[in-house]
């Protein structure tokens, strides 16, 4: 069927006198003849007669709402029932797929059948009359299309029509670094080392009990870390003495605190309030700014502060120590000693949802299953929400079967179709999951069905987490942190942006999710997150998946990474491609990032993170 365009409407309805400028109208017109593929000069008959039958309507909105379900819908209704099939709409269910696989082999096997393998092809299958294999059965192997199928999920598959339609597919949009080549292909190393730094018997997989946290713990873990961060402060500043904040003093003194506002409203320069640990007297007084002449305050930091405070009563700063990153990960001496340099390893990162806002066909991340089999990257980090608590289509309860049986066909599939590309894969939950523990920290997934070959090569991690790849380590959280800091942060700073600075008080505060109170869709287990939210050291990458727009940069020596969310609302977003290597050999003595290169792809563009000489 030929594109329909709304010029195209235009002309067929002046055909019958029927003029239309409301531009509401004529999309409402298009989206139909594209829902219900039904050409133009069709709909515009089709029209023409209800409307005669019913007294000349004119064409609003409301009466094309009728006019779709007295109509169209019955006529769509009918084709699908002359077919035996219950949903007529084009995406890929069970019987329609398997309908065109069909077909499409009966054609491709005559043509596979005296074929020959093209030059410079690998592996190729040998074909003959006899026993022919098209492409399409060997590719069905790897498809995950039939597991989902959004027939399953809902009364009626719906076509994400703007998905389908997007455009700058593969395009990067975002690069860090410089390789020669076109190094975005994986070798299938699957002796690739990859590992969780947080574990022990007290880990997020054992049972527990979370949530049951009385005020006085709550505040135990606030004072811990005041105090923790203090002396770390104290002792890298080389500050003789810190004084209670709320004490008067004439001359300049050092004070601790963690910063908070003074209301329950949005924190400005006139409502910071400093407050002190517990040792210092766990006081809160009002800090003036006005002699600073850079800040960056958000509430929860801890931070040290150099002024006077005459009265007691305001505390006037003139300096301000934010903080203190922790080490990078060190190389063991054994390895140093080897002075081995490894092979790169290339990581995939992408962040759900997976399905468009408009469907729940998980097209998506069928497309993206597609990418791995193409590109055949060592890992692939996925982060939810894998079935997004978001999704119009699950919020109203328009799902025939349950969250869990969803999920488990999103993992399956994702399992299923890369199984022969041998790709490490780590699935990090979301808060966001609807089948899942709504918390933070948050365990990880559980899915006892997951087949005996599969678990050498799949890793079920907690949010946050910490990975070691091939010596390299990666944090990640999926809980957009980003968003929540960006709203409550304030500056008054020259020569920075925003994402660096958050960036920066994520490593310099030791923390996973340094805000403080937190955003209201995140529950805090404060008792779990003091063991399990903070950074165990500086990583050489930290991920950080947002609504904000993507971005690679790099925060004192750590490449910090937003990939973005697949999909967009109704349309296709990024996701990321790093190019990782340990490399023991320092240059001059200073450290080496291991991040050679990395890349934002545009899913309808992609994101790579590097300055690629080559075209892709």
């Amino acid at each position: 069927m030929a594109a329909v365009t709304v010029e195209a409407l235009k002309l067929e309805l002046e055909t019958f006198s029927i003029k239309c400028e409301e531009d509401a109208v004529l999309d409402k017109l298009l989206e139909q003849c594209l829902c219900h593929r039904v050409k133009g000069e069709e709909i515009v008959n089709e029209w023409v007669a209800f409307s005669t039958t019913k007294g000349q309507l004119k064409l609003t909105l409301n009466n094309l709402d009728t006019f779709e379900h007295e109509v169209l819908n019955k006529k769509q209704k009918a084709k699908g029932s002359s077919k035996g099939n219950k949903c007529s709409s084009n995406t890929r269910d069970v019987h329609s797929l398997q309908d065109l696989i069909k077909a499409e082999e009966e054609e491709e096997n005559l043509l596979d059948s005296y074929s020959t393998p093209a030059k410079g092809s690998q592996k190729r299958a040998l074909t003959t009359p006899e026993h022919p294999q098209s492409k399409r059965s060997a590719a069905r192997l790897l498809s995950p299309g039939i597991l989902l199928s959004p027939a399953s999920f809902s009364p009626c598959a719906t076509t994400p029509q703007k998905y389908s339609m997007r455009g700058a597919k593969g395009e990067v949009v975002a690069t860090h670094g410089s390789v020669q080549g076109s190094p975005w292909m994986g070798k299938g190393q699957t002796a690739v080392q990859l590992e969780l730094l947080e574990g022990g018997e007290d880990s997020l997989t054992s049972s527990y009990k979370y949530m049951f946290q009385r005020l006085r713990d709550v505040r135990d873990v606030l004072m811990e870390k005041i105090e923790g961060l203090g002396e770390e402060l104290r002792t890298h500043f080389k500050i003789e003495e810190l004084s209670p904040v709320s004490l008067p003093a004439q001359d300049t003194v050092s004070v601790l605190g963690q910063v908070c506002c003074d209301s329950n409203g949005k924190l400005n320069a006139q409502s910071v309030l400093l407050e002190a640990s517990q040792e210092h007297g766990a006081r809160q007084v009002p800090v003036d700014l006005s002699e600073l002449k850079e800040y960056s305050l958000f509430p929860g930091q801890v931070v040290v502060m150099e002024g006077i405070n005459t009265s007691g009563s305001k505390f006037v700063a003139s300096k301000l120590y934010e903080g203190v990153p922790l080490p990078f990960y060190s190389i063991p001496e054994v390895k140093q000693e080897m002075n081995e340099i490894s092979e790169p390893v290339m990581v995939l990162v992408a962040c759900g949802p997976y399905t468009p806002s408009d469907s729940l066909s998980f097209d998506p991340l069928i497309d993206l299953i597609h990418i791995i089999n193409k590109d055949r990257p060592d890992v692939c980090i996925l982060l939810g929400p894998f079935v997004d608590s978001k999704h119009e289509q699950i919020e109203k309860g328009q799902v025939t079967e349950s969250f869990e049986t969803i999920f488990s066909k999103c993992i399956e599939s994702i399992v299923d179709g890369t199984r022969g590309t041998e790709c490490k894969l780590v699935f990090v939950p979301s808060h966001r999951d609807v089948h899942h523990h709504y918390i933070y920290p948050q365990p990880p997934f559980t899915v006892p069905d997951l087949k005996k070959d599969d678990v050498h090569r799949v890793t079920f991690a907690p949010d946050p987490c910490t990975l070691l790849i091939g010596g390299v380590t990666i944090g990640m959280t999926s809980t957009d942190i980003l968003f929540h800091m960006g709203a409550e942060e304030i500056s008054c700073a020259t020569g920075s942006d925003r994402f660096s600075r958050i960036m920066k008080h994520m490593l310099t505060q030791r923390s996973y999710y340094p805000l403080y109170p937190p955003a209201e869709e995140v529950n805090m287990d404060y008792e779990r997150f003091q063991h399990y939210g903070q950074l165990p050291l500086t990583p050489d990458i930290l991920v950080v998946p947002s609504e904000l727009r993507y971005f690679i940069k790099d925060a004192i020596g750590c490449v910090c990474v937003n990939p973005g969310r697949l999909t967009k609302g109704q349309v296709g977003g990024t996701y990321g491609r790093l190019l990782i290597q340990q490399n023991p050999v320092q240059e001059e003595g200073k450290r080496v990032s291991p991040c050679i290169a990395g890349q934002r792809s545009a899913f309808s563009s992609t994101i790579a993170f590097s300055d690629l000489k080559d075209k892709m």
